[in-house]
């Protein structure tokens, strides 16, 4: 299975160039003139397509292993989350929003402290 998790935008060349910012890298493909594609895994990847009647109406969260080095290179370039919470179960997770308002997250597990990992927690 591939999974293809799309965000409508109104400006094609705005999105691309926010979300590579927010991505870390250029898309990965340009399959027509209104889509921009990022590879983010095997088998997942995130789009933008223009489609201005229902821009800023996605989300999409993105479950990292390295929430807080992405979310570091993120602010290294120049974005900056919208919302951060830490969920009671210790779960992360950071919103950002795309100049259109389409809300890109990302969640990361539970911060383990080095005397949690000591005592096995």
């Amino acid at each position: 299975m591939d999974l293809f998790a799309g965000l409508p935008v109104r400006d094609r060349a705005a999105s691309i160039a926010w979300y590579s910012r927010l991505l870390g890298a250029e898309p990965s493909f340009l399959p027509n003139d209104t889509e921009a594609v990022w590879d983010l895994t095997e088998h997942g990847y995130l789009y933008v397509d223009v489609r201005p009647e229902h821009a800023g109406s996605g989300l999409v969260t993105l479950f990292v292993d390295d929430y807080e080095e992405r979310l570091a290179a993120i602010g290294g370039r120049g974005l900056e989350p919208a919302v951060r919470e830490v969920y009671e179960n210790g779960v992360r997770h950071a919103t950002f929003r795309d100049p259109d308002g389409n809300e890109v997250s990302f969640g990361g597990p539970p911060d383990v402290l080095p005397e949690d990992s000591a005592r096995g927690s």
